[in-house]
């Protein structure tokens, strides 16, 4: 139980807190972008099963590899993307979470 509430509260109290704290003046608008981050979550659908409870997403699925984890750092430098890869490592977070609890057997 402890791990689904951190996941999906990463995933989707995180954003909201973010974008309320440090995006004052576009709130709704960096929430729903930082929210989107999720989407990453369609490279799932290219493996079998598509979702497997016991598998540590990062370094598996193709948007979840560390050359795109290096792509989404990467994006913070740049001012037209840094909303977008903040909502994509924070998904990169999330699902570390997962890889923890998984590979420490909490």
């Amino acid at each position: 139980m402890l791990r689904f509430i951190l996941h999906y509260g990463i995933h989707f109290v995180v954003p909201i807190l973010i974008a309320f704290f440090f995006f004052k003046e576009h709130r709704l608008k960096v929430s729903l972008i930082l929210l989107a981050g999720i989407l990453l979550d369609v490279d799932h659908l290219l493996a079998d099963p598509i979702f497997d409870a016991d598998r540590c997403s990062i370094g598996f699925h193709p948007l979840h590899t560390y050359w795109a984890i290096a792509v989404y750092f990467l994006m913070l430098f740049w001012k037209t993307t840094r909303i977008w890869g903040i909502a994509f490592l924070i998904h990169m977070i999330a699902d570390l979470t997962d890889c923890l609890f998984i590979r420490f057997n909490f």
